[in-house]
């Protein structure tokens, strides 16, 4: 038996276990420490909206109905309210008592970071309370005018109403005032579901946040933890929140139980595509809030919400699929020719019913931090793919189509060493066609791991470049059937333009890059040319076929997985894009160090089994195609895939008709049950 020592404490030395003990909590407290301070420095969202005040209607105004063609509009001084109404369908009206605009002096910061944008918006001074001091009726509108007030000072606004094309009611509202930077409309609800705001990936009803309206890249993780918590604090902010989306825009829906109604910012306005913000936290109302003096909104309101989108978006023509986009998956791969037509051969001895190839390295192959990346040079990397053309001949032999990718952006070409192409980004800066900065020069731009600049689609003669080297260098050339059109979403907020200021065309910019890649189609003669893009704008279905959900993460998660996926391609629908699809098997793979974000065999084949009842099936081998499970990988993922495929095709003949009606009447072919069976449970 150990005797003990003279002065030593009975169960052991305790003193050094309390030394021990003192020292681990210290290294907790410093941990913890650390990680709020670096946490302090990722960058974060700060964006609110005025409070809309009082609404006061001066003693001489005429309360009775005024007429705006089919319209009426009616002011209330008992409830306070101004009211437009089609027939008996009440179309658009305030809040009782509320105002339905305000205004305000304000400024708005924006930090950026390879594609991430946080604003930073505050209001140095608000107008909230309204009143109306004036009423008119002539050549087919209703106008009116008054004060926008707070302590003393005010601004002046005027509101004209006028009817909408085929329904509803168009306001265009403005202060005249210089100094006001932001002006909001503030539209009545009765504690309705509010839905929309572009691809919000985040679950159906919106309500109870204050949404930014701006495009910017989606983050990494979007709150699955502890995932997003690692690519905040190792690539400052990297993993997002629920609110971040490449696609967002200002219109929404209301769903109240007695009526659905809608509103949305005009896309052919430039203000149209300022960055704005949707407060829908009270019952009561929803607070649109643009950082500009003046917009122009489309109100409509029907009995249902299948009807009321098809009055928003009746009138204008979309560009179709062709025929063969039902057929079959089409299939993305990589590695050079002979990778492909092994890799095709594999699939096809499966079963799998393929209608095209999507080959996104066909301008060469990068290696980033980040994982597989592309040389943004647009022309063909021959040593990646010799014999090209024949590759191209073979795979139409057997009913196949050839796809590839390009973005906005151009690389200098000289780093790549390669001197049978164009270097594009020095024809660009020598005519002056790149985005610049405040200094005068090619705004170059982190991309992790590589710069890149973009090219100024605010300039006409830049447009007609691009969309002539698109039209011969990536299509042209080369046998192609369309491309993936990338990005979109990444004008910094300091740029310097050849037309417009930039915090008023950056979330416009999928719009112009829409414009230029449908240019480029007509160019090439290949109307029906297949392109689909991940960046969205107010009105870009008029110009864009086909839309995608954006980088997904290898998962299932509701933030940021093969969930968010649906979520956001049930948003996007009702907000204006038709037809949306996801990548097959998500995108993003990170190495975490505490978890290794890998896809697995099961999400392949689940992710495909829900796109095979989807309007475009296609795969991504995503960023680490080395260390993810591929569609041709075993034979077990090459038998669940082409069983995948059987259904997609074998739906094809009804697929085509719901894709006809979707770009035909702009209500979208995946369709919520609050769509087509509202108020039921499963609306819920």
């Amino acid at each position: 038996m150990d005797r003990l020592r003279r002065g030593q404490p009975r169960g052991g030395p305790q003193p050094r276990r309390g030394i021990l003990t003192r020292l681990l909590l210290m290294l907790a407290v410093a941990a913890l420490a650390a990680t709020v301070i670096v946490l302090a420095m990722v960058p974060q969202d700060h964006v609110h909206v005025v409070e809309p005040g009082r609404f006061t209607i001066e003693a001489d105004i005429p309360e009775g109905p005024l007429a705006a063609g089919p319209l009426t509009v009616t002011i209330d001084k008992t409830f306070r309210t101004v009211e437009i109404r089609e027939g008996t369908q009440t179309v658009w009206r305030n809040a009782p008592g509320t105002a339905f605009l305000t205004a305000a002096r304000a400024t708005l910061d924006v930090q950026d970071h390879r594609g991430y944008f946080w604003p930073d918006a505050q209001h140095d001074e608000t107008f909230a309370n309204q009143t109306v001091t004036e009423v008119e009726s002539t050549n087919g509108a209703v106008i009116l005018r008054g004060t926008l007030a707070h302590r003393g000072d005010a601004v002046p606004w005027q509101a004209t109403i006028t009817p909408r094309n085929l329904s509803g009611a168009i306001i265009e509202a403005e202060s005249s005032d210089p100094s006001v930077d932001t002006l909001a409309l503030v539209t009545a609800r009765n504690g309705g579901a509010v839905r929309g705001l572009g691809a919000q990936f985040a679950r159906s009803d919106l309500s109870g946040r204050t949404i930014p309206i701006i495009v910017r890249e989606q983050g990494v993780g979007r709150g699955s933890q502890p995932l997003t918590l690692l690519a905040d604090v190792t690539n400052k902010g990297a993993g997002g929140n629920d609110q971040m989306t490449y696609a967002a825009w200002s219109s929404f829906i209301v769903t109240d139980k007695l009526r659905t109604h809608g509103v949305r910012l005009d896309p052919a306005e430039p203000v149209s595509h300022a960055f704005a913000a949707v407060d829908t936290q009270h019952e009561d109302r929803v607070v649109l809030e643009v950082w500009a003096s003046r917009l122009r909104a489309e109100l409509t309101s029907a009995a249902t919400p299948l009807e009321l989108l098809e009055q928003q978006h009746a009138g204008r023509e979309r560009p179709g699929l062709p025929s063969w986009t039902s057929e079959g998956a089409v299939i993305g791969l990589q590695g050079g020719t002979d990778e492909v037509r092994r890799q095709v051969a594999d699939l096809r001895a499966a079963g799998t019913e393929l209608s095209a190839v999507w080959l996104q390295d066909w301008s060469g192959r990068r290696t980033t931090s980040f994982g597989d990346r592309l040389w943004w040079t647009w022309q063909l990397d021959e040593e990646r793919y010799p014999e090209w053309g024949r590759l191209v001949e073979d795979l139409a032999a057997e009913g196949i189509r050839t796809t590839t990718y390009v973005n906005p952006w151009l690389v200098d070409a000289a780093g790549k060493g390669d001197d049978r192409i164009r270097n594009l980004w020095a024809e660009a800066a020598e005519q002056g066609f790149l985005v610049r900065n405040k200094a005068g020069d090619a705004y170059l731009i982190d991309q992790g791991g590589f710069e890149a600049s973009l090219i100024d689609l605010t300039n006409p003669e830049a447009r007609q470049w691009y969309s002539q080297v698109i039209a011969e260098e990536v299509l042209g050339k080369h046998g192609v059937a369309g491309f993936m059109a990338d990005f979109g979403e990444g004008l910094p907020f300091d740029a310097v333009l050849a037309s417009g200021k930039s915090r008023l065309e950056h979330n416009r910019w999928p719009l112009h890059w829409a414009q230029v890649v449908r240019e480029a189609c007509l160019l090439a003669g290949l109307p029906d040319c297949v392109t689909w893009f991940r960046s969205g704008s107010l009105g870009m279905d008029e110009w864009a076929p086909l839309f995608w959900a954006g980088d997904q993460m290898v998962d299932w998660s509701e933030q940021d997985g093969l969930r968010s996926a649906l979520w956001g391609m049930l948003a996007a629908g009702v907000s204006g894009w038709p037809l949306v699809h996801s990548d097959v098997g998500g995108y993003t793979s990170i190495n975490a160090v505490v978890r290794d974000y890998v896809r697995s065999a099961e999400l392949l084949a689940r992710w495909a089994e829900f796109e095979a009842f989807g309007v475009f099936m296609r795969t991504h081998e995503g960023n680490r195609p080395d260390e993810n499970v591929q569609v041709s990988s075993t034979p077990q993922t090459r038998e669940q895939f082409a069983a995948a495929t059987q259904i997609y095709a074998a739906l094809a003949a009804y697929r085509r008709k719901v894709v006809a009606e979707a770009s035909g009447t702009g209500v979208p072919a995946l369709r919520p049950m609050w769509v087509m069976a509202p108020g039921t449970p499963a609306a819920e």
